[in-house]
């Protein structure tokens, strides 16, 4: 009777005090991104922001593009960063990144856009692509956008992961901190990250020991423009980066949030709200987030938009 007893209470929506009987918090998982990017302390900042909405508990934790789209729909997180590329082909589970469909995602925010960057050492004598079939790549972890991008770059250069490592190459699935300790040791020819622009860690490796940027060759980005109308066209520039003294255009994608479509209307009305009422806050975290704007919120969404969402877009006439 003891046992059935602890069991039931375990079980119980409502917490007893006293005579009195209070619902339990709602518990949203926040997926982000790695340390030494963006989304992990944009994460954290949003964490403590929707921390003070009542009747909600909420955590930040690491996370990847794929994974977190994987996440959210099976609902082992409640929130998740990915991009806009991303996110559809989770929805619609298209290989080679997804295996099955994803359909329990919504979208809730656009951010800001991402570029593909990749860097080489500043005297390496890489000069596109092409040259890294045979080199020491840190590419991005397993389930990373980035990865999947890079992968496609690489498709579209003529080899792949596996070319790499039957030419003697290695394929190095680590973080940003990882990767940019690995090139300042000289343990790999080319980092690559699917980030904002500019990035901590990029700028690090641009100080020291300097690095040059990879473009990706005009019709190469238009054949990927046209297959993956997901992606967008970006160009790095001085503005970002002072070693850069010509644009190098490379692929972009929008910054987005997802969420799964259990979390209740009113609770993802209320995180919506806190999300835009505090973006001086979010500006404090990352410069990159002043490029943030509210009539953008729903530009790339190629997922339905969550009600609760939905319902605050509709307030402030964002279409």
């Amino acid at each position: 009777m003891k046992k059935l007893f602890k069991v039931l209470l375990a079980a119980a929506p409502l917490v007893l005090a006293g005579n009195v009987a209070v619902k339990a918090d709602e518990f949203v998982r926040i997926v982000s991104g790695p340390s030494g990017g963006s989304w992990y302390p944009l994460g954290a900042k949003m964490a403590e922001i929707f921390g003070k909405i009542g009747g909600i508990s909420v955590s930040n934790g690491p996370g990847g593009g794929v994974g977190n789209v994987l996440d959210v729909n099976k609902k082992e997180a409640e929130l998740g960063w990915t991009y806009g590329h991303t996110a559809f082909d989770g929805m619609k589970g298209n290989a080679p990144v997804f295996k099955s469909t994803n359909p329990n995602i919504r979208h809730l925010a656009t951010f800001y856009p991402a570029g593909l960057q990749t860097v080489v050492p500043s005297k390496s004598d890489i000069k596109t692509y092409a040259d890294l079939k045979n080199k020491n790549l840190s590419p991005g972890k397993l389930k990373w956008s980035g990865y999947a991008a890079a992968k496609l770059i690489f498709d579209k250069y003529g080899f792949t992961v596996e070319d790499v490592k039957k030419s003697g190459g290695t394929i190095h699935h680590v973080g940003y901190s990882d990767s940019v300790s690995l090139m300042k040791d000289g343990h790999i020819d080319a980092f690559t990250a699917l980030t904002s622009v500019p990035q901590a860690s990029l700028l690090d490796l641009e100080f020291s020991p300097g690095v040059r940027f990879i473009g990706v060759e005009k019709p190469i980005l238009d054949g990927i423009l046209k297959d993956n109308p997901g992606y967008i066209e970006l160009n790095i520039t001085k503005d970002a980066y002072k070693s850069v003294s010509n644009p190098v255009p490379t692929l972009g994608a929008v910054t987005i949030m997802v969420v799964n479509k259990d979390v209740p209307d009113e609770v993802v009305y209320n995180i919506t709200k806190a999300l835009w009422d505090n973006h001086a806050e979010l500006a404090k975290v990352k410069k990159v987030w002043n490029s943030v704007k509210l009539e953008n919120a729903l530009l790339g969404a190629a997922l339905p938009v969550h009600p609760g969402a939905k319902k605050f877009y509709d307030e402030k006439g964002i279409k």
